[in-house]
């Protein structure tokens, strides 16, 4: 094993489910990087179990780099993995495991670079992040910005968010909310449903009014042709609702979201929702209608032209940057922190999620010498 695919080994040994503690994990690199010089900040989360952490290796100065990682993965219950998913499981080429692609590759590179960089004559330094919860909406990188805006900021050249891009250097993204669409009618026996106010219906009702959302979307928002659906989108994921077959339902949630251009806020049609929202309770005569935000962050939408952008791209043997179509914590970082931004990292989308989940030998050290070249960045 090379030193990256041996940290990879021990990283996806931690069970590191979003949602559930990751202290563990957060203990080890700290000490990891500890044993290597670093400065390390723990930063505790804002539920318990919960963890950041910001290292620090080179001078106490302006103009470094900043590594972004989250340290969560995606739960594998109900997938048909062919080996236990928290052992890296080698198969020809293959480093099966879960979170290999999405991201312990990169975490595993970057502690990697972090301890090349503790030998290396560094002029500026180099930081890494590391939040938890990002699968669930890039939750916790907040308190971890939260954090570094009370003491300042940070001071960097940009910052490399090494989500898996196949190693292409993306500078866009959209942004995204979480919503629940929450309706109330009155139960009443199925005998003489005339007597309740099915919320269900209600909730039908507003779910055609996504529809009428996205065709609005549609006519009236201006195009971004670098994104494969180059507007924004809304779509209904869940909806519960009901006891029983012969009782009028009282309660009906929709939870759905929005997939949002840079630079769009999502207000203008959280306003048309609220409207659509009035008209359908008018029309019904009864019922309650509200809309909920249950959760929000920011798209990206930055420069190849910037000085992380250029360094990205050489490093990565690129000559045009991409945008990509899922979130990342890129858009919190560019928006709390000030720090320009662009996403690369080795391993594919398309494999994170799934049973299998795998990244190549030729991928983790695609992302080593991505790093190297970042370092070298640092020294002059």
């Amino acid at each position: 094993m090379t030193d990256t695919q041996a940290i990879l080994d021990r990283l996806v040994a931690f069970p590191s489910v979003c949602g559930q503690s990751n202290e563990r994990m957060i203990d080890w690199i700290a000490s990891h990087l500890v044993a290597g010089g670093a400065r390390v900040r723990r930063i505790p989360g804002d539920r318990p179990g919960a963890f950041s952490l910001f290292a620090s290796i080179g001078p106490d100065a302006p103009s470094g780099i900043v590594l972004s990682a989250h340290s969560d993965v995606v739960p594998v219950a109900g997938q048909a993995w062919s080996s236990d998913p928290f052992v890296l499981t080698r198969r020809q080429d293959r480093l099966h495991g879960r979170g290999t692609s999405d991201m312990k590759g990169f975490l595993a590179c970057m502690l990697t670079a972090a301890g090349k960089a503790a030998a290396r004559p560094l002029l500026r330094p180099l930081h890494l992040a590391i939040s938890y919860d990002e699968e669930l909406g890039c939750l916790g990188v907040r308190s971890l910005l939260a954090a570094l805006q009370v003491d300042g900021g940070v001071q960097a050249m940009g910052c490399i968010v090494g989500e898996p891009t196949e190693m292409e250097v993306a500078v866009a993204h959209k942004g995204k909310i979480a919503f629940r669409i929450v309706c109330q009618g009155e139960a009443a026996h199925s005998a003489n449903p005339f007597l309740g106010t099915n919320a269900i219906v209600l909730a039908a009702r507003m779910v055609d009014q996504l529809t009428q959302l996205q065709d609005h979307i549609r006519l009236t928002e201006p195009r971004d042709a670098r994104f494969a659906v180059p507007f924004s989108t809304v779509q209904a994921g869940l909806i519960e609702g009901g006891t029983a077959l012969n009782i009028v339902p009282d309660h009906c949630v929709v939870t759905a979201e929005m997939r949002l251009l840079p630079g769009q806020d999502g207000s203008a049609c959280l306003a048309w929702l609220d409207e659509a929202a009035r008209r359908v309770k008018a029309e019904a005569g009864q019922g309650v209608i509200r809309i909920e935000v249950a959760n929000a962050y920011p798209g990206l939408d930055s420069s190849a032209e910037t000085e992380i952008g250029l360094l990205g791209l050489r490093e990565a043997g690129r000559n045009n940057p991409g945008v990509i179509d899922f979130g990342t914590e890129a858009g919190l970082f560019a928006q709390v922190l000030g720090l320009p931004c662009i996403v690369c990292g080795p391993g594919s989308i398309s494999r994170a999620h799934k049973a299998d989940e795998y990244i190549t030998i030729q991928e983790l050290a695609q992302g080593d010498r991505f790093l190297e070249g970042i370092l070298d960045r640092l020294c002059y």
